[in-house]
This record gives C-alpha cells, sequence and structure tokens, in this order.
C-alpha cells in the first residue's frame, strides 16, 4: 500500500461524484475518470470524454495560461438537437399539425463564434436568432446570409431606424418579424413599410397576468417591461384594419420570466399566450407563429427542485406543456395549429462553457498552533485574565464541554479585544490571545466532526474557520451572476478528485473588492458556504472549474480593476476519441483593457521611457537597468490582464 492509500483509505471517484453532485447537474455532459480528473463528454450517451486537466496541461504547454474558458461546441450541438428532439415527440404525441423551432437570442452569449455555432448546428432543424438591439440585428442580418426560411424575431424597445432596419431586411428576403413592444412601435412598422413598399411581418408581444416565478418573477405579469395590455392589442387590430394590415400581423409573443423553477408558471404562461392567440386569429389577424418566449430552466444544482438555481421539471415535460396546451385551445376554438416558437437560450448555451482558473494561495486560521502550557515563563499575574480564560478553555475541549468552551473563548477573546483597545494589554499579548482563540476553535471543530451530532450553537464552526482560498480570476468578469444575483454554479476541483478533499474554503477572486468571492456553493437541496478542497501542494498548480457558465456571463462581465476578457478556446472531439484545438480566443492584454477606459497607450511607454532618462542623469539607474525596466513594461503591457 503506497502513502497516498494510507492517507486516503477509502475515498474513491464515486464519493466525489456523490460530494460535488456531478450527476445531478452535469446531466451526463460531465464526469470522473479513474485518473481522478473532470471530463467532458459531448454525447450523454456515448463512451468518449475529454479529460479537462490533460486539456489545461496541453493548453499550458502552448503557453495559454489559466484563467481561460473552455467551449465545447459539441455539447452546443447535442443541447440544440435535444431540444429539437423533445419538441419533436411531443408533437407526435399530440397528433399537432405545424412543426417548432427555436430562435436563439443572441443576447445570451453574443461571442461570435457561439452565435455562428448556433446559427450552423440549427440550419437542419430550421433554427433561427432573435435580436434585442439594433447592433444586435445589424450583426443578425449579415450571419444569416442567404437563409430565407429561417426566421428573425426583433424585440426590445426600437426607434425609426431599428424598424427601417428590419423592413430593409424584409426587402432582402429575410423572414423577419418585429415585435410591438410598445403601441408608438406600431406607427414607424406601419411608415417604414409604406416607405420600403414592403409587405411586413409583424409580431406583439402580450404582457401578460400570469407572473413570474424566482428572481425574474417581475419580468413578467402586468408590471413588467415587456409588452402590451390587452386593451393596447385590441388597438393594434383596429390600427392595422385601418392600413387594410390585419393579415401582417403573423406572431404572437409573451415573456413568462428567465430561469422558471416552476412548471406551473409554464402552464398558465402558455394557456393565456394561446387563448390570446386564439382570440386575435378568429378576429381575422393572419396569425402563423406563437413565441413562447424564453424562462426554460437550468438545474444548476441538480435538485430538480422549485428553487431558483434549480427547476422542478425537465425539458421534456416542458415540450409536453407548451405544445398540448396550444393544440388543445387551438383545437377547441377550431383554429389551425400554429408554428411554435421558443427563445430558449439558457438552456441552449448553458452547458457547453466552463471555467477554469489556478489557485494562488490560500489564508488559514487553523494555522495557529499553541501548547495548552503558554502561561509558563511568565510570573504570577502578568497574564490578563482573558488570556488566562482562553488558555484554560483550551486545555478543557472535550465532548461534553463543547458549548461550554465555546462560550468561553469567546468572551474570553472580545474581553482581550477591549483592554487592548483601552491600552491595558500589549501587542504581544494581543497576539498571544489571538493563536489561543484560534487554536481552541480548531480544537473544538476537530471534535465536533466526530459527533453524531453537531450542537446548533456550533453548525457555523465550519464556515467561521474555512479557508480563503485565493483564485486567479474576476467575479465580476467571468461570473457576475455570482456577485449581482447569487446565481449558483456548480464548482469543483478539476483534478485530484481520487484524493479526499480534507479543507473547507471559500473563493476570493484577484480583484481589490471585498464583494470578489463566492460563498454560496451547490448542494443536494441547500446551498454550502464553503467547498470541499485539496490542501495546495507547492510545486503544483491546483485547478478548480466553474461549469455551466455559457449563458449571459462572458457578455455581462465588466472591467471591474482592469480584469478583462479571459482566453477561450473551442475544443472538439474527433471520431477516433481524441480532442483537439478548434479555435484560440486570447484573452484581453493590458494594454487593450487600459484602451477600453480611454487611456492613451501610445503615451504611456513613452513617458516611462523619459522618466528613465531622468533616472539616469540621477544616478539611480544604470543604462543597462533602464533598458532591462522599458523591456519589461513593454512586454507587460502587451502581456495576459490576468496574472501569470
Amino acid at each position: 500500500m503506497n502513502i497516498k492509500d494510507l492517507s486516503q483509505p477509502g475515498w474513491q471517484i464515486t464519493d466525489s461524484l456523490e460530494l460535488y453532485h456531478v450527476k445531478a447537474w452535469g446531466q451526463g455532459y460531465f464526469d470522473i475518470n479513474e485518473a481522478g480528473h473532470v471530463v467532458a463528454r459531448p454525447d450523454p450517451k456515448g463512451e468518449t470524454t475529454i479529460d479537462l486537466h490533460e486539456v489545461i496541461q496541453g493548453l499550458k504547454a502552448r503557453d495559454i495560461t489559466a484563467p481561460v474558458v473552455l467551449r465545447f461546441p459539441d455539447i452546443l450541438a447535442h443541447r440544440l438537437r435535444r431540444l429539437h428532439d423533445a419538441f419533436a415527440r411531443a408533437i407526435a404525441e399530440n397528433e399537432y399539425r405545424n412543426r417548432y423551432a427555436a430562435v436563439y437570442p443572441i443576447k445570451v452569449n453574443q461571442q461570435r463564434l457561439v452565435v455562428e455555432e448556433v446559427y450552423r448546428y440549427g440550419a437542419e432543424f430550421g433554427y433561427g436568432l432573435e435580436a434585442g438591439s439594433k447592433p444586435e440585428l445589424l450583426a443578425v442580418m449579415a450571419m444569416t446570409e442567404n437563409s430565407p426560411d429561417r426566421l428573425i424575431v426583433c424585440n426590445g424597445f426600437k426607434d425609426d431606424s431599428y424598424i427601417e432596419t428590419a423592413m430593409l431586411a424584409t426587402k432582402l428576403g429575410r423572414t423577419i418579424v418585429p415585435v410591438v413592444e410598445n403601441f408608438a412601435e406600431l406607427g414607424l412598422i406601419i411608415k417604414q413599410a409604406a416607405r420600403l413598399n414592403v409587405r411586413p411581418r409583424i409580431g406583439v408581444r402580450v404582457k401578460l397576468a400570469s407572473e413570474g416565478s424566482g428572481r425574474w418573477r417581475d419580468s413578467a405579469g402586468e408590471k413588467s417591461k415587456f409588452g402590451l395590455f390587452i386593451t393596447e392589442i385590441l388597438e393594434v387590430v383596429e390600427v392595422l384594419k385601418t392600413h387594410d394590415m390585419l393579415d401582417c400581423l403573423k406572431l404572437v409573443h409573451c415573456h413568462p420570466g428567465s430561469q422558471l423553477q416552476d412548471i406551473r408558471r409554464i402552464k398558465d404562461a402558455i394557456n393565456e399566450l394561446a387563448h390570446v392567440y386564439a382570440e386575435l386569429k378568429l378576429l381575422g389577424a393572419g396569425l402563423e407563429y406563437i413565441d413562447v418566449g424564453g424562462g426554460l430552466g437550468v438545474d444548476y444544482d441538480g435538485s430538480r427542485t422549485n428553487f431558483a438555481s434549480s427547476m422542478n421539471y425537465n425539458m421534456q415535460e416542458y415540450a409536453n406543456d407548451v405544445v398540448y396546451r396550444i393544440a388543445s385551445i387551438c383545437d377547441a376554438r377550431g383554429i389551425d395549429h400554429p408554428m411554435i416558437i421558443s427563445e430558449s437560450g439558457r438552456a441552449i448555451a448553458a452547458y457547453h462553457s466552463v471555467l477554469v482558473f489556478n489557485t494562488l494561495g490560500r489564508s488559514a486560521l487553523d494555522n495557529f498552533r499553541v501548547t495548552g502550557k503558554e502561561d509558563e515563563g511568565y510570573a504570577a499575574g502578568e497574564l490578563p485574565q482573558p488570556v488566562l480564560d482562553l488558555i484554560e478553555a483550551y486545555r478543557d475541549v472535550s465532548p461534553r464541554r463543547l458549548v461550554e468552551c465555546w462560550h468561553d473563548a469567546l468572551t474570553a477573546r472580545e474581553q482581550c479585544l477591549q483592554m487592548f483597545n483601552l491600552g491595558l494589554m500589549s501587542l504581544e499579548f494581543r497576539g498571544l490571545a489571538e493563536r489561543l482563540y484560534w487554536a481552541t476553535c480548531t480544537k473544538i471543530r476537530e471534535v465536533a466532526r466526530k459527533l453524531e451530532k453537531i450542537p446548533e450553537e456550533l453548525e457555523d464552526l465550519e464556515s467561521i474557520l474555512s479557508d480563503i482560498y485565493f483564485c486567479n480570476m474576476s467575479v465580476f468578469q467571468s461570473l457576475p451572476d455570482s456577485w449581482a444575483i447569487e446565481q449558483l454554479f456548480p464548482i469543483m476541483p478539476l483534478h485530484r478528485l481520487d484524493e479526499e478533499p480534507k479543507r473547507r474554503a471559500v473563493l476570493a477572486d484577484i480583484t481589490c473588492d471585498s464583494d470578489g468571492k463566492i460563498d454560496r456553493f451547490v448542494s443536494h437541496r441547500d446551498i454550502k458556504r464553503t467547498l470541499e478542497v485539496h490542501e495546495i501542494n507547492a510545486n503544483d498548480e491546483y485547478y478548480l472549474a466553474a461549469f455551466l457558465v455559457g449563458a449571459y456571463q462572458e457578455t455581462l462581465g465588466d472591467l471591474h480593476n482592469l480584469f478583462g476578457d479571459t482566453h477561450v478556446v473551442h475544443i472538439r472531439l474527433e471520431d477516433d476519441g481524441h480532442w483537439w484545438i478548434d479555435e484560440v480566443v486570447m484573452g484581453d492584454t493590458a494594454n487593450l483593457v487600459l484602451q477600453y477606459m480611454e487611456y492613451d497607450v501610445a503615451e504611456l511607454y513613452p513617458a516611462l521611457a523619459r522618466d528613465c532618462e531622468r533616472a539616469i542623469r540621477a544616478g539611480r539607474m544604470t543604462i543597462a537597468e533602464s533598458q532591462a525596466l522599458k523591456r519589461f513594461y513593454e512586454a507587460e503591457l502587451n502581456g495576459y490582464a490576468y496574472l501569470e
């Protein structure tokens, strides 16, 4: 038996799978191999995997260092097919007499390569794109070259030039539908259509009475920013009749919310929208499409519950409910089944991206060591009484006196701080009290871990004593939803998963902001305040990864502390089972992020060079030292914004 076997008795890969709930949130796309490394499986039912630690080592050999976002286009393709297949089954089971197509909202991940891949992989299913602004529409128009049958949906508030752009796309032959978000937009559509001599396809977004759920519950319902009230929609019908354009009203749309975790909210929204569709169709509108919007969730914690970071349904149940409810209402009203559109961007994109980052070091409170004999060597009365109380609390820790010793340590520590602040305790004794307090807490924790039930007052001790692992990334850039709305993302070590992780930690990024940390982690039907991690070995890099980050995170990230975009690498799987690098997008350099903030980078180097000459004249530097400094400065300006 080797040393590792002695130090890690009984720990198996299955223990790591259970600890980090990989099977639950991974949905078959992620697993752990026999080497203890996380692997990606582009086809959840397939046997072929991609070793992520092997990928990181391969990138390192190519001078591409962490932090890095790994994208797996094959997972993206599988998500698109899974969505299509779910609706295909629902359509067949319900004898639905039309088809389904997704439109991908590019706001979910606007990176060009991602949008191009979605559009390319979605071609066989007739999937389209959704634009929420004029710049997005300009990009979409170019990407949809020679694709007259694939739908473009235009959401967002629109001005005259946005509408003109949509009408020009109609003249180009695009199947494009500007959705009326507020009543004034209808007049712009009518005006530009007349000026450009086109018969537009028009959509209306319905302001549902049905409420949303979860973090985005207010994005649906009567107080939402999206859509028209029923009264306004009836006015739209009258205006279109007046202009002999009621046949141009082709689509009804709703926004039921984002990341809907409760299937009941989806049922309510679809039911209401389908009734609106049927009524408008009976009024003579030329409706052909029903757009159920977004809302299809992602089970970030794998609990399959009505929890903000989860969902109490799956993709098939979602498709079944959408198709069944639309079909039932249309059949009851005697109208044709419309083509079903959804904007399920999160469900499409989330799984295909993984953020990998390395740790830079840690801060640990249980490193303080004492002997329990700290009163020896001092004369009677020399040690302050609170320090003596801490020594006694440390000595007396036992299963029977855990809570009592905890209370004694808390009281003594508070008294020490008060005495120090009043000038009644030296810095030396303050330091001794600090060591004693944390050593006592650690001793209490170790005893408590062996109990069948931890006393309620000690339940937070693990969090109090947790390490801080410093990580080479910016929460604000790469995981903004973790900071802004407390979104949970699965986070775990990338390797060493055949070893028991004996440390508990919160993660701190490299920004100088106290909010730049992660202290909420996935746990089955709960939230953990610490993450199980391994000891950091001095000579080895320790990698962690955040999963399901393909939706919104890259586009919402900011430049806090001038940490810009990370490297992005597209990894594909060959038919022979080997992975290869399809595309590398290098992360932001220091000079690039400085330019974002309007620094004149061309002036930075000359300013430093002038100071070097001054230092040479003053005798503070030699010419050789000056040249070395300038070379270093120039290299750093052109280097990765993160730590290398």
